[in-house]
């Protein structure tokens, strides 16, 4: 049989349409999506920079999301809107290990900056007093420089794992990006230490990260109920909530993605979810963090006057 074994030299990503009008659409749908995703994400970061009131641990921790966000987006619907537009759904093997390594760190960076500024708000609601102490410049930055370089080897040893995989039958990958599962299913190896160390570092970071968050919140909404004004209690869940909206977001989206039972062969629904994972959070982040925080829209205000007097 290993007459007829040939080593995949690239792998073919999954077409939405083999309708040409279809594939035009699809492009330019995932064109206008990542135009407003890095637009709203960029307008954060400049909007965060330039006013000064926003130079406190939670805009900085909000700015940096924005960053790992607008990376995020620019990984994989780029190439998928020129991959549909010409019709190439070529990527070459280096191609594709330097996508999957981009897209699991820059989503294990998300996830832990999530979980960072849930301590944030913890520290800042449950700590007024000694929080510029505990959340100092100096803690951001080594909090944030913590998250980058274990991302780092987070990434680099499934990325590094995976393609010690023998890939030599088929290599289609039904898939509009490269993917670790993906590449699971195409593969001619044994694949079941792999998808077990995938499984089960994803669900240790995830259920570590999510009952910190857990904790936190459980401790500020337990203090912002004692709150004798109404008013403070808005305030303090006006700035919590679109947080809490934006975790359950990446956790349910990455969840479907990567602990499912994978499925023999690909399928839209696979398609959908990794869309509604690579896309839709750094899509909707922005806005959700826009429409409910009222220091972002008076920035947004007063520099729109300021640009339109000069």
């Amino acid at each position: 049989m290993s007459n007829f074994t040939t080593t995949v030299t690239e792998f073919l990503l999954l077409g939405f349409s083999d309708i040409r009008e279809l594939q035009i659409l699809c492009s330019l749908l995932f064109f206008l999506l990542y135009s407003a995703g890095l637009m709203g994400n960029l307008l954060i970061v400049i909007i965060t920079t330039i006013d000064r009131r926003l130079h406190t641990p939670m805009y900085f921790f909000l700015r940096n999301l924005s960053i790992v966000d607008a990376c995020f987006i620019s990984i994989t619907i780029p190439q998928a809107s020129v991959n549909s537009l010409v019709n190439n759904r070529a990527i070459s093997i280096t191609g594709c290990a330097a996508q999957i390594f981009l897209v699991t760190f820059m989503s294990y960076v998300e996830f832990t900056l999530l979980t960072v500024m849930a301590h944030d708000r913890h520290v800042a609601i449950c700590h007024p007093l000694h929080y510029t102490v505990i959340m100092s410049p100096r803690v951001c930055i080594q909090m944030t420089l913590i998250c980058m370089f274990t991302g780092l080897l987070y990434a680099s040893f499934h990325t590094g794992y995976t393609f010690q995989l023998s890939f030599c039958q088929s290599n289609v990958l039904h898939q509009f990006f490269c993917d670790i599962p993906s590449l699971f299913k195409i593969s001619c190896s044994e694949t079941f230490s792999h998808t077990l160390s995938l499984f089960a570092s994803a669900l240790v970071i995830g259920v570590a990260c999510f009952a910190f968050m857990t904790a936190s919140y459980i401790r500020i909404f337990s203090t912002v109920l004692r709150f004798p004004l109404k008013e403070d209690q808005k305030k303090v869940f006006s700035t919590c909530v679109p947080h809490i909206v934006v975790v359950s977001l990446f956790l349910i989206s990455g969840y479907c993605v990567y602990l499912q039972p994978p499925s023999d062969s690909g399928s839209i629904k696979d398609i959908i979810l990794s869309i509604f994972y690579s896309t839709i959070p750094p899509f909707l982040n922005p806005i959700i963090y826009s429409l409910r925080n009222k220091q972002i829209k008076e920035a947004i205000r007063i520099i729109m006057k300021r640009k339109l007097f000069i």
